[in-house]
C-alpha cells in the first residue's frame, strides 16, 4: 500500500506538469471569480491542442499506434459484418457507443471548415496534422458507409438499447443494429450532410502530393449530392435522438455550397441561385441554413451577385444573435453565455461563435462595413469582439470561474456524462464491466471521472450560469462531437487574433487517466468495487 501511495503522488505530480488541470498555466478563471485569473486572454493554442485530442477519445474501431489517449481500447470490431460491410472506425456522437452517421458527418464538415478557414492559425498552434488525422478518421467512416451510389449506412447501434446500458465501448455487448437511407427509404438529411462533410474534407486534402484520397472524397461527394437530391425524402431513422426538423433543403444547399466551392461546377452554383431561401436564428446538426447562408454570401462579396439573398439570411443571423441589436432572439445570461437551449446549449454558442467569426473576417476581406439590424450596426470588429467573449466564457472567463472544457484550467467539470470516462480504464480494470454493474456502481457515484477526458466541451450551464457537475445531468454534462468541432474553428479564430500565442508542445505525454500500473489496479479492483479516491 505504501507504494501505491508513492505512485499515487508521482502520478499526480505528473498530471500537474504535464498540464491536465491541475495548476497548468492555460489561462482559464481563477476559482470563485469569474475572470480570467489576470490574464488578458487563455491560452488558445492549448485550447486547440486539447479540444482536437478530444476526438482520439471518441474514436470507434481499431485504435492506431499513434493513439495519445491511453485510457482507450479498440471496439465495435465488428461494426457492419452482420451485411458484409466495413462500418468500422467514425466516431461515437457524446458520451454513448452509438455512431450515428448524420451528426458525425457534421463534425466531420465543420472540422473540415476549421482547417480552411483557419490553416494558418491551426499550423502555428502545431495542431495542423492532428487535425487533419481527427478528419480523416471521421471522412474514412462515411466512405466505408456509401456502399452504392444509392446507399449510406446512417447509424450502428440500437440508441435505446444503448441508452439503457453504462458500460465502456470496450465492454459493448448492446446490438449494433444497422440503419441506412436508400432510393426507396431516402433520407436526404443525412445524405446532404455526408456531402457536404467529404466536400469539406476534400478542400483540406486536395493540395497534397498523393491526389488518391482527395479524389476519392470529392467522387463520393458528388455521387450523395445526387442521391439526396434525386431521392428526395427527409431522414427519420435516428428518431428520437437525432430527427430532423429543419426538412432537408438547408442540406441541399448546404453541401451544394461546399461542393461548388470546391469544384467551380456551375450546376451547383445554379442549385444555389435557384433556391434562395429559408432561415434560422440557430446553426446546428439539424439545421444548416445558416451556414449555407455563409459560404453563399462569401461567393456574393466575391462578385456573384446572384447570390443576393443569402447576404440578406446571413445578416438576419447576426442580427438575431448579437445583444442590442434591436433583432436579438436569442438571449444572453447574465454572464454574458449565448443562450438558445437548455439542453446541450454549448452546441448552439459554439456554432453561432463560429460562423460570426467567419463572417466578420468575410466582411474585412470583403471591405464591407457593418451589418445594419434595426437598433443597431455591427462593425467587423465588434462582431468578432462579440464571439470571442464567447470563447473566453467557455473557457473560463464565466460566473462560475470554471472552464466548460474538461482539462482545461484548474478548475473544469469532473463528472461528466460519458460511459467511458466514468468507468476505469480496460487498461487499468481489465476484466469486463457489464451493463448493470456500470449503472449501478459507477453511474451514480459523486467521485470524480477516472479519466480525465482531455478536451472535451460539456452542454453548459442553465440559463443562470449555474452548473452543477452532476453525471447524471445529461443535458449540461455530456460532451458531444458537433461541440468541439465547431469550437476548433471558433478557437482557432480567437488564436489569430492573439497574435502573441506560439505553438504548443507534444501533448501526447498528458496524462488523462488516473489509473495506475496495472498490477496496483488489480489489487484495488481484484476483489471487488472500491474505486481510485481523488
Amino acid at each position: 500500500m505504501e507504494s501505491m501511495a508513492v505512485k499515487m503522488w508521482v502520478l499526480m505530480a505528473l498530471m500537474m506538469c504535464a498540464g491536465v488541470g491541475l495548476g497548468a498555466p492555460d489561462g482559464g478563471a481563477a476559482a470563485g471569480d469569474g475572470r480570467l485569473g489576470g490574464l488578458s486572454s487563455p491560452n488558445y493554442s492549448g485550447a486547440l491542442a486539447k479540444a482536437i485530442l478530444f476526438f482520439e477519445g471518441q474514436r470507434s474501431g481499431r485504435l492506431p499506434a499513434n493513439q495519445r489517449v491511453k485510457w482507450r481500447g479498440d471496439s465495435a470490431l465488428n461494426d457492419g459484418q452482420t451485411e458484409n460491410v466495413n462500418l468500422t472506425g467514425g466516431y461515437y456522437d457524446a458520451g454513448d457507443n452509438v455512431k450515428f452517421g448524420f451528426p458525425m458527418a457534421f463534425s466531420i464538415t465543420l472540422l473540415s471548415w476549421s482547417a480552411a478557414e483557419y490553416r494558418d492559425e491551426v499550423a502555428v498552434a502545431g495542431q495542423l496534422r492532428y487535425l487533419r488525422s481527427a478528419i480523416q478518421w471521421g471522412a474514412d467512416f462515411l466512405l466505408r458507409a456509401h456502399t452504392s451510389p444509392t446507399t449510406l449506412y446512417t447509424q450502428v447501434g440500437d440508441g435505446n438499447a444503448d441508452h439503457q446500458c453504462w458500460e465502456r465501448p470496450e465492454d459493448m455487448d448492446t446490438p449494433r443494429t444497422l440503419y441506412k437511407i436508400t432510393k426507396n427509404s431516402p433520407g436526404s438529411e443525412a445524405a446532404g450532410e455526408a456531402a457536404a462533410a467529404l466536400a469539406a474534407a476534400y478542400l483540406v486534402f486536395r493540395d497534397d502530393r498523393d491526389k488518391t484520397y482527395a479524389t476519392q472524397l470529392l467522387a463520393a461527394s458528388r455521387s450523395l449530392f445526387d442521391f439526396a437530391n434525386n431521392y428526395r425524402g427527409s431522414f427519420q431513422s435516428s428518431c428520437p435522438f437525432y430527427c430532423s426538423y429543419s426538412g432537408f433543403q438547408d442540406e441541399l444547399l448546404w453541401a451544394s455550397a461546399w461542393l461548388y466551392r470546391a469544384t467551380r461546377d456551375r450546376k451547383y452554383l445554379d442549385f444555389l441561385q435557384n433556391n434562395q431561401g429559408g432561415s434560422s436564428n440557430m446553426f446546428s446538426w439539424d439545421n444548416k441554413y445558416p451556414g449555407a447562408q455563409i459560404l453563399a454570401t462569401q461567393e456574393y462579396l466575391a462578385g456573384r451577385t446572384e447570390l443576393e439573398g443569402y447576404k440578406r439570411g446571413l445578416d438576419s443571423f447576426v442580427c438575431a444573435v448579437m445583444p442590442n441589436s434591436g433583432n436579438t432572439q436569442i438571449r444572453t445570461t447574465p454572464g454574458g453565455l449565448l443562450f438558445t437551449s437548455d439542453s446541450v446549449n454549448m452546441q448552439y454558442t459554439a456554432t453561432a461563435t463560429l460562423l460570426l467569426f467567419i463572417y466578420s473576417k468575410t466582411l474585412s476581406s470583403s471591405g464591407s462595413s457593418t451589418v445594419q439590424c434595426s437598433g443597431a450596426s455591427f462593425s467587423p470588429d465588434q462582431i468578432s469582439s462579440f464571439a470571442a467573449s464567447q470563447v473566453d466564457y467557455i473557457l473560463g472567463d464565466n460566473p462560475m470561474g470554471m472552464s466548460y472544457m474538461v482539462g482545461f484550467s484548474s478548475k473544469f467539470p469532473q463528472r461528466i456524462h460519458h460511459r467511458g470516462s466514468s468507468i476505469p480504464s480496460i487498461k487499468a480494470l481489465p476484466r469486463k464491466v457489464t451493463c448493470n454493474e456500470g449503472f449501478s456502481s459507477w453511474f451514480p457515484t459523486s467521485d470524480p471521472n477516472p479519466n480525465v477526458h482531455v478536451g472535451a466541451i460539456v452542454g453548459g450551464p442553465d440559463g443562470n450560469d449555474e452548473f452543477p457537475d452532476n453525471r447524471g445531468d445529461s443535458t449540461h454534462s455530456e460532451p458531444a462531437i458537433y461541440i468541439n468541432a465547431a469550437f476548433v474553428g471558433a478557437c482557432a479564430a480567437a488564436l489569430g487574433q492573439n497574435k502573441v500565442q506560439g505553438p504548443v508542445g507534444d501533448i501526447a505525454s498528458v496524462i488523462s487517466s488516473k489509473y495506475i500500473e496495472q498490477e496496483d489496479t488489480q489489487q484495488m479492483y481484484g476483489q471487488g468495487l472500491a474505486k481510485i479516491q481523488p
